[in-house]
Protein backbone atom coordinates (compact mmCIF):
# COMPACT_ATOMS: atom_id res chain seq x y z
CA UNK A 1 0.00 0.00 0.00
CA UNK A 2 2.87 2.21 0.59
CA UNK A 3 4.88 1.25 -2.28
CA UNK A 4 1.50 2.20 -4.42
CA UNK A 5 1.23 5.54 -2.78
CA UNK A 6 4.44 6.51 -3.44
CA UNK A 7 4.26 5.96 -7.15
CA UNK A 8 0.96 7.66 -7.28
CA UNK A 9 2.74 10.56 -5.92
CA UNK A 10 6.00 10.56 -7.82
CA UNK A 11 3.57 10.44 -11.06
CA UNK A 12 2.03 13.18 -9.78
CA UNK A 13 4.64 14.83 -9.36
CA UNK A 14 6.17 14.30 -12.72
CA UNK A 15 3.29 14.99 -14.52
CA UNK A 16 2.99 18.65 -12.84
CA UNK A 17 6.26 19.50 -13.72
CA UNK A 18 5.75 18.56 -17.44
CA UNK A 19 3.15 20.70 -17.50
CA UNK A 20 4.70 23.72 -15.82
CA UNK A 21 7.72 23.19 -18.50
CA UNK A 22 5.04 23.16 -21.18
CA UNK A 23 3.33 26.29 -20.17
CA UNK A 24 6.66 28.27 -19.53
CA UNK A 25 8.22 27.36 -22.85
CA UNK A 26 4.82 27.78 -25.18
CA UNK A 27 4.98 31.29 -22.64
CA UNK A 28 7.97 32.31 -24.62
CA UNK A 29 6.55 31.61 -27.99
CA UNK A 30 6.29 34.38 -30.29
CA UNK A 31 2.94 34.17 -32.89
CA UNK A 32 0.37 36.46 -34.53
CA UNK A 33 -2.99 35.78 -35.11
CA UNK A 34 -4.39 37.27 -37.99
CA UNK A 35 -8.22 37.76 -38.89
CA UNK A 36 -9.74 38.50 -41.67
CA UNK A 37 -12.91 40.60 -43.16
CA UNK A 38 -14.46 37.05 -44.21
CA UNK A 39 -14.14 35.31 -41.27
CA UNK A 40 -10.88 33.52 -42.42
CA UNK A 41 -8.36 33.60 -39.50
CA UNK A 42 -4.28 33.12 -40.46
CA UNK A 43 -1.85 32.29 -37.39
CA UNK A 44 1.39 32.72 -38.02
CA UNK A 45 4.39 31.57 -35.27
CA UNK A 46 7.71 32.29 -34.93
CA UNK A 47 9.71 30.34 -37.61
CA UNK A 48 7.34 32.33 -40.04
CA UNK A 49 9.40 35.07 -42.23
CA UNK A 50 6.84 37.65 -42.41
CA UNK A 51 6.84 37.86 -38.08
CA UNK A 52 9.41 40.20 -38.02
CA UNK A 53 7.68 42.90 -39.41
CA UNK A 54 4.31 42.64 -37.65
CA UNK A 55 5.84 42.20 -34.16
CA UNK A 56 8.09 45.53 -35.22
CA UNK A 57 4.74 47.44 -36.23
CA UNK A 58 2.51 46.00 -33.14
CA UNK A 59 5.62 46.81 -30.42
CA UNK A 60 5.57 50.19 -32.14
CA UNK A 61 1.75 50.48 -31.68
CA UNK A 62 1.80 49.72 -28.19
CA UNK A 63 4.59 52.20 -27.77
CA UNK A 64 6.71 49.17 -26.26
CA UNK A 65 9.91 49.75 -29.05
Amino acid sequence: MRRALGLLVTATAAAGAIVLLRRRSNAAAVRADLYFADGSMLSLGDDAPEIDGLMRAARAAMGAH
